[in-house]
């Protein structure tokens, strides 16, 4: 297995289970960094409290850590375009006013 294969088998075991509660969430950026042992990603995803989101993370996978590195809202307009992909994490049925404020 290659070392990005192994960096992103990594941050999955680390972010889906963060992300989930926010679930549909849809990976839009990717940066794999083999030198550092990291990945840079964003996600898109609706916030119960901010609305649409796309927030960065890096996850460090020698620390096994996720570093939440910032969001910014996005239009109704750009949700709809980030829509129309696969998202990179599915919920049957969507619990955002539940999901933790965080």
């Amino acid at each position: 297995m290659d070392i990005e294969t192994v960096l992103r088998e990594k941050r999955d075991s680390k972010a889906k289970p963060h992300l989930e509660q926010y679930a549909p969430v849809w990976m839009v950026h990717e940066k794999v960094l083999p030198k550092d042992d990291a990945i840079i990603f964003n996600v898109v995803f609706q916030h119960p409290y901010y609305g649409w989101v796309n927030r960065r993370y890096r996850y460090d996978a020698f620390n096994d850590v996720l570093y939440y590195r910032g969001q910014v809202t996005l239009s109704e307009a750009e949700a709809v375009a980030v829509q129309e992909k696969e998202p990179y994490i599915e919920v049957t049925v969507a619990d955002v006013p539940n999901s933790y404020g965080g």
